[in-house]
């Protein structure tokens, strides 16, 4: 059988076609895990732990976050139900549509090709226009279809709920500080201070100072109108639940600071909490002292005080005794922390200096060294906004915000010195404030 030329074109076309949609890479994104309202600002019930975003207010905006590690043109699919005549406007890396999502069955509805020139996140913003017929709103949007020729694109998302991922991945990764200290002596004392840069204070946020073995202690946003001091230590035996710990292994209330509030805690461990409701503010820079010290009779001490440098003033927070525990303080680390899944998208960041140690014999120890490290939501790439390193002579952990680069975990970091003084707090006047009973 004889091919005509214009035949001969037909199948090189067909052929050229075949060969892309081969090469062509496709990605399914669960949008339960990577979306959040962005707009008024955060929070809204429109995120669906089962899979789904929807809402039915024209005021809000959510948003879809994705990753790729090189240049790349990006064709967006987005899949969705019950859209029954709902307009959604879709905005993303200059790519404008009006979507009309018309099915009530689930639906795949074509976005368009988006041309993202740099590597780094790709924001896919939804905001509903007109809602759809009865209670349908602006639909019941399941997952974005995303697909690329690019050749070996990588494609950085929360892939899946295994391990409450959508969760975890919608809090973003928490990022980790391990100090180098002296190995050669026992150690009692640590001691750091923090700064806040303004405007990386979102709700959600810890910022972890004093990290050891046993416990945590820093400083915390929890609302609009609420901060808190808060002094943490987990019980030796090992549960979520606080109730199943038994007498003779439970955290001890030795003191307490004026205005702390001291419980128990589960859901990470369990154990002995407090925390002192402060307004501390971002731009100031704020101390933090833990004492770890062996009580000869089979228990640690553990007391932790908190001080408003700019202020000069110095309070305690709380006092425990965690028992079958014989250790000085040990793992001395601080660490940075979204704990809210609605503020997970905002960015964060905390400038951690004069970290320091004192040993028994009471001298003190700067800690010029620390090791990098991030949590699964981080080393699984689920999310990769992440960075830690040296600013100045301080270190610093910033986490969440979909910026570009992320550190590698396991970096050192290194400070020639802070060029502060040994912390100036009068130790035995502290100690004095915690002998008294809860």
């Amino acid at each position: 059988m004889r091919v005509s030329c214009g035949q001969w074109l037909v199948l090189l076309s067909l052929l050229q076609l075949s060969q892309a949609e081969i090469s062509a890479a496709e990605w399914q994104v669960p949008l339960a895990g990577n979306t959040w309202r962005t707009e008024p600002g955060p929070g809204g019930g429109g995120v669906s732990r089962r899979g789904e975003v929807y809402w039915t207010d024209p005021a809000e905006v959510y948003s879809v976050f994705i990753r790729v590690d090189r240049a790349a043109d990006l064709r967006l699919q987005l899949r969705a139900a019950a859209g029954n005549g709902a307009r959604l406007a879709v905005q993303a890396a200059g790519l404008q549509q009006t979507l009309m999502l018309r099915e009530s069955a689930a639906t795949t509805y074509d976005l368009g090709v988006v041309q993202v020139a740099d590597p780094g996140y790709v924001q896919i913003r939804l905001q509903g226009l007109t809602a759809g017929t009865g209670d349908s709103g602006f639909g019941r949007l399941q997952e974005l279809l995303v697909s690329s020729a690019t050749a070996d694109l990588q494609l950085d998302y929360v892939r899946n709920n295994e391990g409450g991922m959508f969760y975890w991945g919608r809090r973003g990764p928490s990022v980790h500080l391990s100090y180098r200290v002296p190995s050669d002596r026992d150690l009692e004392y640590a001691y750091s201070e923090i700064r806040v840069p303004e405007g990386d204070d979102p709700i959600g946020t810890f910022y972890m100072a004093n990290g050891f073995g046993e416990g945590y202690f820093g400083m915390q946003v929890n609302s609009v109108t609420e901060r808190r001091v808060l002094f943490s230590v987990w019980s030796p035996f090992q549960t979520d639940n606080p109730r199943d710990i038994p007498e003779d292994q439970r955290i001890e209330l030795l003191a307490r600071g004026p205005e702390v509030v001291t419980g128990e805690f589960g859901n990470e461990g369990s154990g002995g909490q407090s925390f002192l409701r402060f307004p501390w503010q971002s731009g100031r820079r704020y101390g933090f002292l833990t004492q770890v010290q062996p009580d000869g009779k089979g228990s640690t001490i553990y007391t932790s005080w908190f001080g408003d440098l700019q202020a000069g003033e110095w309070r305690l927070i709380a006092k425990f005794r965690r028992p079958h525990t014989e250790t000085h303080l040990r793992r001395f680390h601080s660490f940075l922390e979204s704990f809210s899944p609605d503020h997970g998208y905002l960015g964060r960041r905390g400038l951690y200096g004069n970290i320091r140690v004192r040993d028994t014999a009471g001298a003190w120890h700067e800690c010029t060294g620390a090791r990098f490290s991030v949590d699964a939501t981080g080393a699984g790439r689920h999310r990769l906004d992440f960075r830690g390193g040296v600013e100045g002579q301080q270190f610093f952990l910033q986490n969440c915000g979909f910026f570009a680069m992320s550190a590698t975990v396991g970096s050192e970091f290194e400070i020639t010195g802070s060029g502060m003084t040994a912390p100036e707090v009068n130790l035995e006047q502290l100690q004095r404030s915690a002998a008294a009973t809860p």
